[in-house]
């Protein structure tokens, strides 16, 4: 087989891009994402990801820059925190639009932005020392 069509063949499987979470703390995390879908903000939880344990929490082509992610440990407590407000929900959610939480039912969180350098494939390495 030659290098042109091992080449070929190598380049017709398309790669999985996705949006990957490793937790490298010795906890269990829940997670919530936030990121742009049809132009609006949405919030999408919760992933639980045990103690060094990967998650991919978005399965298709990265087409946002920007990622937000927000966690908590097994009782609730914000583990990882940013400045971008955005809504959760106690329960399993998926919310549109970031405005007005607590008016519409939901929880309001700050949530970590992520910037992914405009890559279709990203892993967001969660420490203990995440800012």
């Amino acid at each position: 087989m030659s290098g042109a069509t091992l080449l070929a063949l190598l380049s017709s499987h398309e790669a999985r891009a996705e949006f990957t979470v490793c937790n490298q703390t010795l906890d269990v995390v829940n997670l919530a994402v936030g990121q742009k879908i049809d132009n609006r903000d949405q919030t999408d939880g919760w992933w639980t990801i045990g103690a060094n344990q990967c998650v991919n929490v978005i399965r298709e082509e990265l087409t946002n820059r920007y990622i937000y992610i927000y966690a908590t440990d097994v009782f609730g407590h914000a583990t990882l925190t940013g400045s971008t407000e955005m809504c959760i929900d106690r329960r399993r959610f998926s919310i549109r639009g970031i405005d007005e939480c607590w008016q519409r039912g939901h929880i309001a969180a700050r949530f970590l932005e992520v910037d992914t350098l405009e890559q279709v494939r990203w892993t967001f390495f969660l420490t203990g020392s995440n800012p």
